[in-house]
């Protein structure tokens, strides 16, 4: 998924991004960005045909970052459980961390919940083929029981996803962040040969 980008379009998705962070999304201009990306209108325009294209970028900028990571976590030398255990973790931390770290998007990320969900579409395809090879490598290597993986990565995608709400707004306990290794290890031990 990584996105090959300009270099002039890709400052002008970091400069919306700080923007959309500091004032939001509604109360930022197409103006305003070409003025802080020290960029015309004209060149703004070249690359995106409203405020709502840029936002969508800005999104998808910030799930491509959490794409990559899951992509160099399935690709370590490691077991499939602790690839699976780690996927997990991944994914919550780096959902949260990029809406906790963008501001006013925070607001914005859980106004426009189905914008997001749009943007996530091609993430979400990604991940479940990530997810699967994964069950694929425990299944191949003994680690795992015998499963549909294909409906089992379906189930531990939308499982993560049901979570992350309640841990960006950190609804879950602090128990739950102390102890997320063992809470993933209890959750997920039904797959394991081990257990």
């Amino acid at each position: 998924m990584s996105l090959s980008t300009s270099k002039t379009r890709k400052k002008l998705i970091d400069v919306s991004r700080e923007l959309f962070a500091l004032r939001g999304k509604k109360n930022i201009t197409m103006n305003d960005i070409a003025e802080a990306s020290k960029k015309g209108r004209r060149t703004l325009y070249t690359y995106f045909k409203n405020k709502d294209e840029v936002y969508k970028a800005v999104i998808e900028n910030e799930l491509n970052l959490v794409i990559i990571a899951l992509e160099e976590n399935a690709k370590k030398a490691i077991d499939a459980f602790e690839k699976l255990r780690n996927h997990i973790i991944i994914h919550l931390d780096l959902i949260k961390q990029s809406v906790t770290r963008n501001g006013t998007l925070r607001a914005d990320f859980f106004k426009d919940i189905y914008e997001v969900e749009r943007s996530r579409r091609k993430m979400d395809v990604i991940e479940l083929k990530i997810i699967r090879n994964i069950l694929d490598e425990g299944l191949a290597t003994g680690k795992f029981k015998t499963m549909d993986t294909e409906i089992a990565s379906s189930i531990i995608m939308y499982s993560l996803k049901g979570l992350e709400i309640p841990y960006i707004r950190q609804n879950l306990t602090s128990e739950f962040e102390k102890n997320k290794h063992e809470i993933v290890e209890f959750v997920f031990n039904g797959i394991s040969m081990e257990s």
